[in-house]
């Protein structure tokens, strides 16, 4: 709870009182982790889910990473760092702080993307799976409502723009644990269904890459409707 003026966002402030919030460290980044009355003692009639939610001194793993924004001084309040849950290795053990990543994405890849999950897990690089802005991209190709997605999501004038926002991205991400070397369009938007959104409404990485996994592979494989980026800036 924030009961104070913060001069910054994302200041998530401190634990309510008879509330223990635990910073674990978790590769370059603390995972936060929370124990207190308000904290429910388990899954209902699910030993096995409670087990994996629970760490051995009874703090439940929110998935969620955070650091004090004084060290020095607790009192300041935490910051929130990104989702840990979301987080992966490289081939070469580099992690990717998936979030943060994602935000820089989607940035990078306005008006023609709505939305984009990160993978790259075991893999050498890292790579995007984008949800279309299906209006911006018929308007920037110039197609009607009457063509089909897969014509409007192949032209060149998109294809183009995607690439330069890769190699735009990239000019200021040099790092393996930034960069981003490919992309690929996922036709059909995110299942609430399939648990892929969240009831808070955001994008559930982990859920769209296990349900989408022929894409995955399409993504860091020779597939030419693959896009990477152009001759960089």
């Amino acid at each position: 709870v924030v009961h104070w003026p913060i001069e910054r966002a994302g200041v998530i402030g401190n634990p309510l009182p008879g509330t223990t919030v635990a910073l674990v460290p978790n590769a370059e980044k603390q995972e936060m982790r929370v124990r207190g009355p308000k904290v429910t003692p388990g899954y209902w009639r699910d030993d096995a889910e409670t087990a994996r939610a629970f760490d051995e001194f009874g703090f439940y793993r929110i998935g969620d990473a955070g650091r004090l924004l004084e060290p020095d001084e607790p009192q300041a309040g935490i910051v929130f760092d990104g989702r840990v849950a979301e987080d992966f290795k490289l081939s070469s053990g580099t992690w990717v702080h998936a979030g943060n990543l994602r935000l820089r994405s989607i940035y990078a890849c306005d008006p023609l993307s709505t939305d984009c999950v990160v993978a790259g897990h075991d893999r050498d690089e890292i790579g995007l799976l984008l949800f279309p802005h299906v209006g911006a991209c018929r308007d920037l190709a110039g197609l009607g409502e009457d063509a089909p997605l897969a014509d409007v999501l192949g032209h060149p004038a998109i294809r183009d723009h995607i690439a330069s926002a890769l190699a735009t991205h990239n000019a200021a991400n040099a790092a393996s644990s930034r960069r981003l070397t490919r992309a690929l369009w996922l036709p059909t938007p995110p299942s609430i269904d399939a648990n892929e959104i969240t009831d808070k409404g955001y994008i559930n990485q982990r859920a769209v890459l296990e349900c989408r996994v022929d894409a995955v592979e399409r993504l860091f494989a020779d597939d030419p409707e693959v896009i990477r980026p152009s001759a960089e800036r």
